[in-house]
C-alpha cells in the first residue's frame, strides 16, 4: 500500500530528485513482470528513483504511474512529461549482532632508516655572490 506524503516531504524529495537521472525505462510493452522486478529493485536500492515512460497520451502514464505504485508501495512523487518520480523508504535493517572489529594493524617491521647524507654549503659562482 502506498504511503502518502505531506507536501514538505513531497518537495524534499522533488529537490532530491532533482538532479537525479531516470534508472529505469519502460518500452513500448508498458508495465511487464520484468519492469516490476527492476522497478522494485531500483527501489530497495535507492528508495527514490526516477523512470522514463514513453507514450503519446498524458493519461496513459498517469496510468502506468497508478500501476507501478500499487504494484510496488511506492509513493508517487513527481509526474513531469515522460518523467515519473518514485519513493519507497527502505525497510530498516534488522537488529543483529553488533558488527565486528578488524584486529589492530601491526606496523611492517621495516630495516632502520640511514640518515640522510648532510648537505655541506657550496658557495654559487657567477654574477650574484653573497658578501
Amino acid at each position: 500500500m502506498p504511503k502518502e506524503l505531506t507536501p514538505a516531504e513531497r518537495q524534499a524529495l522533488k529537490g532530491r530528485a532533482h538532479r537525479l537521472n531516470p534508472v529505469v525505462l519502460i518500452g513500448l510493452e508498458g508495465v511487464t513482470r520484468g519492469v516490476l522486478a527492476e522497478v522494485d529493485r531500483a527501489l530497495r536500492a535507492h528508495e527514490l528513483i526516477k523512470i522514463r515512460v514513453p507514450g503519446e497520451a498524458r493519461e496513459d502514464r498517469e496510468r502506468v504511474l497508478g500501476e507501478l505504485c500499487a504494484a510496488t508501495g511506492a509513493a508517487a512523487v513527481q509526474h513531469i512529461g515522460k518523467i515519473l518520480v518514485l519513493y519507497r523508504e527502505r525497510p530498516a535493517e534488522p537488529a543483529s549482532a553488533p558488527p565486528r572489529r578488524p584486529p589492530p594493524r601491526r606496523k611492517p617491521s621495516l630495516p632502520p632508516r640511514k640518515p640522510a647524507p648532510s648537505r655541506t654549503f657550496k658557495p654559487r659562482r657567477g654574477r650574484f655572490r653573497p658578501r
